[in-house]
């Protein structure tokens, strides 16, 4: 009796609710088509929804003619907005789209410029000259905002020379880096000749602009060495494409990395900033000294990979003369000399702490030289470039042991 008594109130509720749901059915279905006819007799784009189980929602928008009765739908506002909410966001990708293109372009040709630019050479520049203008300071006093100026000027337009210089070389040298360095921008037609001679003479017009500017002798006189050999290095003219000519290469290279790098910048900042009568230093000297054996060394084996393409077109540089083995082993013992004669200056200083530091830094980039050497194969086009950025590299180093002299 219990059990009857407590389900017959549930019982009871059943047919109420059956009911319920039943007029809720049925008053939905006539709202729905109450609604429905209200959107069919609107005016303007009207947006009807479909949903099926759990597929995925589905707005459509659809053009229907009304009948004319003078009455303004009071949906028509929130039809709009869902229809071009339908609608925008295609016009939103494609937006997104064509930026991205935009922005992939940009990054392909900041890479392109990057490499148009030569970057193993303008990190030389940086660390040369940086060093270079350290020498003549005596003392933290000397460090100035105008010192910093001075040396800001002579850092750009060397710079701007530099680029000035490799872009012009690759300019008379699209057909032969093709064979030997394709992936350069203008070798491999990701920067036309057009482009390739505005930034040529934009970085010219730069250079020397900055040179003019900054009324400097030493800084003028480095600049238009640079200038002169740099185009008789390149230039296919009469008397001129000095690269065709092993020991006129040798002489540019020499020239401008060894002497003009270390004298004329060295000297723009002692006489022009700082205002001091020219005095060479002990390690102004050395640098000039070391890096000519170094220049010559960088002159030699920067041909070495590029013998096919030398061949062909007729330079006949040392590697192509003697052969590649024979050059590269010159220039090891090249290398190995100076390091050599490097230590023996480190061992007469009278200062303890530059005497450690020179003997024990060019002590060890012997080391890692020849150690590296003996893991060369000349036979490897690939190895060889390597070896020649490891040169490079070398070359960043003695940058940093140069003051220490």
């Amino acid at each position: 009796m219990m059990q009857t008594a407590t389900l017959r109130p549930e019982a009871a509720h059943r047919p109420a609710s059956r009911l319920s749901t039943g007029n809720y059915h049925r008053n939905g279905l006539i709202n729905r088509a109450r609604l429905g006819a209200r959107k069919f007799s609107c005016a303007g784009p009207l947006c009807l929804e479909a949903s099926e189980g759990n597929r995925q929602r589905q707005v459509i928008c659809l053009n229907i003619p009304t009948r004319p009765t003078g009455t303004q739908c009071r949906h028509s506002s929130v039809l709009k907005f869902r229809c071009s909410a339908a609608t925008h966001p295609q016009h939103n990708f494609n937006n997104m789209d064509r930026f991205e293109k935009i922005g992939i372009e940009i990054t392909k040709k900041l890479r392109a410029f990057y490499w148009f630019c030569r970057p193993h050479t303008i990190i030389g520049t940086i660390l040369g000259i940086a060093s270079v203008s350290l020498l003549p300071m005596k003392s933290l006093d000397d460090l100035s905002v105008t010192v910093l100026w001075g040396f800001l000027e002579a850092l750009a337009s060397a710079l701007s020379m530099n680029i000035y210089v490799v872009g012009l070389n690759q300019l008379f040298d699209i057909e032969i880096d093709k064979v030997n360095k394709p992936t350069l921008p203008l070798a491999s037609g990701e920067f036309s000749v057009r482009t390739g001679v505005l930034l040529v003479v934009a970085f010219l017009v730069m250079s020397i602009s900055i040179g003019i500017r900054s009324k400097s002798a030493p800084l003028m006189c480095a600049l238009l060495v640079s200038f002169l050999l740099g185009s008789a290095y390149s230039i296919d003219a009469p008397l001129l494409r000095w690269k065709r000519h092993p020991f006129l290469a040798a002489f540019c290279i020499l020239v401008v990395r060894a002497i003009l790098v270390q004298l004329a910048f060295f000297t723009h900042m002692q006489q022009h900033v700082l205002k001091r009568p020219f005095a060479p230093t002990r390690s102004v000297v050395f640098a000039t000294l070391f890096m000519c054996c170094f220049s010559a060394v960088i002159a030699l084996f920067k041909d070495i990979p590029d013998v096919d393409g030398d061949r062909d077109f007729g330079i006949r540089s040392l590697s192509v003369r003697l052969g590649q083995h024979r050059v590269y082993r010159l220039c090891i013992n090249m290398l190995l000399t100076a390091y050599t004669a490097a230590i023996l200056v480190g061992a007469s200083s009278t200062n303890m702490y530059r005497k450690i530091a020179i003997v024990f830094g060019h002590g060890l980039l012997a080391f890692v030289l020849w150690q590296r050497a003996q893991q060369f194969d000349v036979t490897n086009n690939t190895c060889i470039t390597q070896f020649y950025m490891f040169i490079w590299k070398l070359f960043y180093a003695e940058y940093f042991l140069i003051p220490f002299v």
